[in-house]
């Protein structure tokens, strides 16, 4: 199998390159309607959940030009510049705004960039066992697609987007587990309050009729005496019989 020249791939990819970053150049400057659709898209839940895909820029640009993106692209999808489509402009416009967010704050940009570092990582590891498998079958000398860059650009890019969607589904089960948690707790109170409530109307219930019982058991008392007195005191002896003789 015959190889294609060094010269020649260089150029090829020279010239993907220039393509790619075309792209990107037109993207940076698209439309206000070009960027609510594009922010908004379907499948946007997940790209979204990467704060450099939003602000189209790279995870290695300084804060700086990520501010100056941010602030470009907030005036593009503002609401006040979208009325004809307000609402989806107003969707757009706090995504973004979320995105600078996240990157401005340090501690929460540093997680994104360790989620690319260890999308790099696993990345690489991929190839490396892929490359094992090839050399393996005898077939190291054909190369492995992400040897092209480009490819290999794709490669992370895919794992990255697969590692903040991790993520966001973790964070989802571990939000759901203390929404359930909370309410089991709160079902468990509100038991407890209801048990207390009915143990303290009871005793309170118990209270008040104890007086009304003990008045009753004494009038039973009282009446049994009397008329006990009376029998008694109504007694008549029988009358002697005279004797015959």
């Amino acid at each position: 199998m015959s190889s294609i020249p060094s010269t020649a791939k260089d150029d090829s990819f020279d010239d993907f390159y220039t393509e790619v970053k075309e792209i990107e150049k037109r993207d940076s400057v698209l439309t206000p309607k070009q960027q609510i659709e594009r922010l908004l898209r379907p499948g946007s839940t997940y790209f979204n959940l990467n704060p450099f895909e939003v602000l189209q820029v790279e995870c290695d640009a300084t804060l700086e030009e990520i501010k100056r993106k941010y602030r470009r692209l907030s005036i593009l999808v503002h609401p006040d510049k979208n009325m004809d489509d307000s609402e989806r402009a107003q969707q757009a416009f706090e995504i973004v705004n979320r995105s600078w967010k996240i990157l401005e704050n340090e501690d929460t940009r540093k997680k994104c960039l360790d989620v690319y570092q260890e999308a790099k990582e696993r990345t690489d590891h991929m190839i490396e066992q892929k490359r094992k498998k090839f050399k393996k079958e005898g077939r190291l000398s054909e190369g492995i697609p992400e040897d092209d860059p480009a490819k290999y650009k794709h490669a992370v890019y895919v794992m990255t987007m697969k590692l903040f969607a991790d993520m966001e589904r973790k964070r989802q089960h571990l939000e759901t587990r203390d929404m359930e948690e909370r309410k089991r707790k709160r079902e468990a109170e509100i038991e407890q309050e209801e048990q207390l409530s009915f143990e303290k109307e009871w005793a309170k219930n118990f209270e008040e009729s104890r007086q009304n019982r003990v008045d009753s058991w004494k009038s039973f008392q009282s009446g049994s005496k009397e008329k006990k007195k009376k029998k008694i005191m109504g007694f008549k002896p029988p009358k002697p019989k005279p004797e015959s003789r």
